[in-house]
């Protein structure tokens, strides 16, 4: 079993409630959407096909128990799953981050899923698969990123259809790196007490948009 990997990389979660743990991340290449706001467009094309075995012996290399497996969109290549298994069999704490317009219903049950709900200034609001929400659960996670007052608006809206709050384990509010300032949209969320977590990416603050990092 092998899948196209642009990189592996020791380093902090930036995101998530898992934010500042040691972390390693496997970027998996490929993706099928075009979000206006990627900062990861260097993983759509290229990469290098690794074996299931090869990526599990890199990441026990780094010696840590924290691994998210990212893209690019990780579920655009089937052979994911057996990697992720793979993972969760070696003991590591595994999350993977998707796009949300992917099937995640096989996703390994042990693995923590964060799956984007694409808004509509992201351009892809229509690639939304809003059945993903039926397998998402207290030890999962949903983010929105916002690139304006609409899209908050918008995703307040969803939230409260859907009743996401209550239905996982965190609901993820974070701005578009180009597009919204961070504290505008922290003074929304403050503004109408919603219970939902302001996430900025710890990364970006530390080490820009430097890949591998």
């Amino acid at each position: 079993m092998r899948l196209r990997i642009t990189e592996i990389f020791l380093s902090l979660q930036g995101e998530t409630t898992a934010v500042g743990l040691p972390t390693v991340f496997v970027r998996l290449t490929g993706c099928p959407l075009r979000c206006g706001y990627c900062d990861t467009a260097y993983a759509f094309t290229g990469g290098e096909m690794r074996s299931v075995e090869s990526i599990l012996a890199e990441v026990q290399g780094h010696a840590v128990s924290h691994v998210t497996v990212t893209g690019g969109e990780p579920l655009a290549q089937p052979e994911v799953h057996g990697l992720l298994g793979a993972l969760c069999d070696a003991g590591f704490k595994v999350s993977l981050e998707t796009s949300g317009a992917l099937d995640v219903a096989p996703v390994d049950p042990r693995v923590n899923k964060i799956v984007d709900i694409k808004t509509p200034g992201s351009g892809e609001v229509g690639r939304n698969l809003w059945r993903n929400l039926d397998w998402c659960g207290p030890d999962d996670q949903v983010k929105f990123v916002i690139c304006d007052r609409a899209d908050y608006d918008w995703a307040k809206l969803k939230c409260d259809e859907l009743k996401l709050v209550e239905r996982v384990g965190a609901v993820l509010f974070s701005p578009s790196h180009e597009d919204l300032p961070a504290r505008s949209l922290a003074d929304w969320i403050v503004a109408d007490r919603y219970p939902v977590r302001l996430q900025i990416q710890l990364h970006k603050i530390l080490w820009g948009n430097e890949p591998g990092r």
